[in-house]
């Protein structure tokens, strides 16, 4: 019976991908305009429909909320305040635990959990997940962190920022660093779960994140029906999200932002150059992707700290060359976030666009941080919460805030951008960083690609857990999927696919419901596993 399953499963996977290897027609110059232009035509009415489905907003004081910004900000307000605001009080311990204070894979320790022997304070697990609660797993507690990181750490960055600062005035940035500061609660409970309900293969391969959660979780809660439609539902939309917003769409920017360096106009880039820097970048990408988490996170851990650092690097040079406006640019930020102007679209129009714009970068209540965290080694599920409650922190409250006062002591005047009127986000932070840093256009030009890059890598690994979670686990499975992936970078940088784009966008923020309901319902869960982490380093002594 199972050997019939494989083979379907093995059919159906080849039949995918027979029927997307020709869109590699795309590579090919002549043929590039009409091909692409004419699907994206085709799928625009699909994708309209379901954008507007995910994103369909309610006006509140003329200006419409997505009941999906709703969800994530209600629910990241909620874990704030029943977890006792973790965002502060748990911050030090957050620093202490990635830092390694609490970490000794290996080490005979009483946090290695022989499987005859169960300690008691596990008895309450499920016995599929006990030895979840072992020291296995495939990276550190720093790879996990900086893996996720890199999905988050990208293009919203940059570009995410402006576009809320053009709409929504300087006032958006108040309302986005607060966005941030909860979202740091609804990731904690998430990679929390992510390492309770994981699953670890005889030879130390890590399944997890959402999928697992929702299905094992919501079944030890009494709605096991309710956690299967859900995390098949999750893995659906993981899956797509992975290929557009996670991969295309980086690829597809990070080639104009580097092809415009070399060719000065975007209209003059040939599709070509496009294609040639698609190969390349797949190229890569496959090299890391084929080693899996492991790999992934020895490269996310050298690329994210220098990419952040490079970043970080020359907005803190910009700054420091207009110190004396700094004071000005939080005078701004503060009056505009109570008191905004009418053509900012008013306090919920500032309010609306800073939220937004602060869940959309860190993903916070998404869930797919949690796919990369479940792969830890570590004996605690709650050590790596306390982990990923770092990530929107460094996200949006620093890298995203760093990025707006950029933007607005540059454009104090209105040199470059009009509030009100929407802005081109990467153009416009580099006309930002151009105005005191020159040349910074090329340094820009780097951090797009780098952080492209590290947001594909990530973004493949989230697909394929949720590739294996639906097909099965095997070598052929794995090996379909990235070779679907490497070839979308390439589609991605030659095409514009913009209603495919779209629709994987709406698919990414579709995970949010199913996530975000299963996370309420598990809460309880979360508080135990932080409850029994605090009492183990409250009592525990490094190894010498």
């Amino acid at each position: 019976m199972k050997s019939k399953i494989r083979q379907i499963q093995q059919r159906l996977l080849f039949s995918l991908l027979a029927i997307l290897t020709p869109i590699l027609a795309f590579c090919q110059e002549p043929a590039v305009k009409g091909i692409d232009q004419q699907i994206d035509e085709a799928f625009k009415p699909i994708s309209d429909a379901i954008v507007q489905t995910v994103f369909y907003s309610i006006s509140i004081g003329g200006v419409g909320l997505p009941i999906v910004l709703i969800v994530l900000v209600l629910g990241a307000l909620f874990f704030t305040i029943y977890f006792g605001f973790p965002n502060i009080k748990h911050f030090g311990l957050a620093i202490k635990t990635v830092r390694g204070d609490y970490y000794n894979p290996g080490g005979a320790t009483e946090t290695i959990i022989p499987d005859d022997n169960v300690r008691d304070d596990i008895l309450d697990d499920n016995p599929d997940t006990i030895r979840d609660e072992s020291m296995e797993g495939e990276v550190t507690p720093f790879q996990a962190l900086t893996a996720a990181l890199s999905a988050t750490v990208g293009l919203g960055n940059i570009a995410s920022v402006a576009v809320a600062l053009s709409l929504g005035g300087p006032g958006a940035t108040f309302w986005m660093i607060l966005a941030g500061f909860l979202g740091m609660s609804t990731k904690f409970a998430e990679c929390t779960l992510g390492v309770k309900y994981r699953e670890i293969d005889a030879d130390g391969t890590v399944h997890g994140g959402p999928m697992y959660y929702l299905r094992k979780g919501l079944a030890d809660k009494g709605l096991g029906t309710l956690g299967k439609v859900f995390a098949v539902f999750f893995a659906i939309m993981c899956i797509g999200g992975s290929f557009g917003g996670g991969n295309m769409f980086q690829a597809n920017q990070a080639a104009i932002q580097f092809l415009n360096v070399i060719y000065g106009d975007p209209a003059l880039i040939p599709t070509s150059a496009k294609t040639v820097f698609g190969v390349i970048v797949a190229a890569l990408v496959g090299v890391v992707i084929i080693g899996g988490i492991k790999r992934i996170g020895q490269v996310t851990e050298k690329v994210v700290p220098f990419m952040a650092a490079l970043y970080v690097g020359a907005a803190l040079i910009v700054l420091i060359m207009n110190i004396s406006l700094i004071p000005t640019a939080f005078g701004l930020i503060f009056t505009g976030a109570f008191a905004p102007t009418a053509i900012a679209g008013g306090f919920i129009g500032v309010l609306i666009q800073g939220f937004q714009r602060a869940a959309f970068s860190n993903e916070a209540g998404v869930g797919s941080a949690a796919i990369a965290h479940s792969a830890v080694r570590t004996s605690h599920p709650a050590s790596e919460g306390m982990v990923a409650l770092l990530e929107p922190f460094i996200d949006t409250v620093i890298i995203c805030t760093m990025t707006a006062l950029v933007l607005i002591i540059t454009n104090i005047e209105g040199q470059f951008m009009v509030y009100g009127e929407k802005a081109d986000g990467v153009m416009a932070t580099s006309a930002a960083f151009s105005t005191s840093l020159p040349g910074a256009e090329y340094i820009l030009t780097i951090a797009v690609v780098l952080f492209a890059f590290s947001t594909m890598l990530s973004w493949s690994y989230y697909g394929l857990q949720a590739w294996k979670f639906l097909f099965g686990k095997g070598k052929m499975t794995d090996l379909i999927y990235k070779l679907l992936f490497c070839l979308f970078v390439v589609i991605g940088s030659a095409a514009s696919l913009g209603s495919v784009i779209d629709f994987s966008d709406a698919m990414i923020f579709a995970m949010v419901f199913p996530n975000v309901i299963g996370l309420l319902i598990l809460a309880p869960v979360v508080k135990e596993e932080v409850a029994k982490y605090i009492s183990f380093t409250k009592t525990y002594k490094k190894p010498e």
